[in-house]
């Protein structure tokens, strides 16, 4: 989602604070597809999950920040949500990752490296995403500017995708990351099965390119490349869901003035090396002058009408990888929150159902940990100040869990 950025967990859930926590070994299964299912351990893996997109950022901070990833990834395992999304990036900037082309902060570094062993700690998979679209954390608009810097002439931040230099730069990140070496597990990130998936990119649009071919070459180039480093790991996009000109009949459930953002879903999810789908929703931003029951009815047919792609065109799983709502919209309660992922939650679940688990689960945007007022987007939920919310989460993981025992 563009300009948004916070999330937690937190509050005590009966059975599942039974369990201790797995630690994981070289011989711990990775999650893999199954012609359009998720399995674990050959079994059908099904879930509820959240964004935290901000772990490594924290991780990397005085200790007091530090134990807000350790809160909220603990606190998430012990509530059943079992898949986190978050940033494998921060170029430029405070507490850059990457300050430079090729150039890391090791402290971190390191904290990326906590990241990954706290969530191996709670047998919570993480899905790592490589950059970001938009500025926030630097985002291609930071790989340009360093291209600029190199010498190179730009016309906008769309030449991300087709410049070499700049291409070569992100090529060289994405080889530091998968090839490194944890400071606390001496796993290499490639061989870890905490990492469920790598994603290319947060939200990829290329506005300068409607037709959505710049954006699908460099998918297709760039999907080649991290596969040539790791076999073992799934691969996504970071996609919203945007259709474009292969299928246009389609294109009449994007929001309206969304057809031309240099996107083809159904084109891009197509490449060999792309293993699944991910689909976003923000309909109180995409439509912001329709009704909130308008908004509503166009998520779920965004969410069918993606799931019917997936099953028929793409044969592929498919993740809701965003989705929330956002306090500062008008009239916002947390009740009308409630009442709206309920919502969402029931789509999911029955949609899961009914299609064998082709739609595997969703990640809702996003989990706070408490004290993080200044990265609120509006969209943040502090499961202790949220209890109602989180009665709605630790039921919908609980039915994800039960709903895998049942799909064939």
């Amino acid at each position: 989602m563009a300009n948004k950025f916070a999330t937690i967990l937190a509050c005590n859930f009966s059975v599942l604070n039974l369990l201790p926590a797995i630690a994981y070994t070289t011989d711990e299964p990775f999650v893999k597809i199954q012609s359009t299912q998720f399995t674990l351990d050959g079994y059908p893996f099904l879930f509820n999950g959240f964004n935290s997109y901000w772990l490594m950022h924290m991780a990397a901070g005085p200790e007091l920040d530090r134990n807000k990833v350790a809160n909220v990834l603990s606190e998430a395992a012990a509530n059943g949500l079992t898949v986190c999304r978050t940033w494998a990036f921060s170029d430029g900037g405070n507490r850059a990752l990457q300050s430079s082309p090729g150039v890391y902060n090791e402290h971190v570094f390191q904290a990326l490296d906590y990241v990954i062993s706290e969530a191996k700690n709670h047998s919570i998979r993480l899905i790592l995403s490589l950059v970001n679209n938009f500025d926030d954390f630097g985002g291609i608009a930071q790989y340009v500017k360093w291209g600029r810097d190199a010498g190179a002439i730009f016309d906008s931040k769309d030449d991300f995708y087709k410049n070499e230099l700049v291409k070569q730069y992100y090529k060289n990140h994405i080889k530091s990351v998968l090839t490194r070496i944890n400071s606390i597990t001496q796993m290499a990130y490639r061989d870890d099965p905490t990492i469920m998936a790598w994603e290319l990119i947060n939200e990829p649009r290329c506005a300068s390119d409607p037709s959505g071919r710049t954006l699908h070459a460099w998918v297709q180039e760039m999907a080649a490349y991290t596969k040539s480093i790791d076999e073992k790991h799934l691969l996504e996009v970071g996609m919203e869901g945007f259709y474009g000109n292969s299928i246009p009949e389609k294109q009449r459930y994007n929001p309206p003035g969304y057809n031309k953002v240099g996107t083809d879903y159904i084109r891009t999810n197509l490449i060999k090396e792309i293993d699944f789908a991910t689909i976003h929703a923000y309909p109180d931003l995409w439509l912001p002058s329709q009704s909130e029951e308008s908004q509503n009815e166009f998520v779920l047919q965004w969410i069918k009408s993606h799931l019917n792609a997936a099953r028929k065109i793409l044969q592929k799983p498919l993740i809701f990888t965003e989705f929330g709502k956002s306090r500062k919209d008008p009239g916002f309660t947390e009740a009308n929150r409630d009442i709206y992922l309920e919502t969402i939650y029931d789509t999911i679940y029955n949609l899961a159902r009914s299609s064998n688990g082709c739609l595997a689960g969703g990640l809702i945007w996003q989990i706070f940990a408490e004290g993080m007022d200044l990265y609120s987007d509006g969209y943040e939920i502090v499961l202790t100040q949220a209890s109602s919310t989180l009665n709605i989460i630790i039921k919908q993981a609980h039915a994800m869990l039960e709903l895998a025992n049942t799909v064939n």
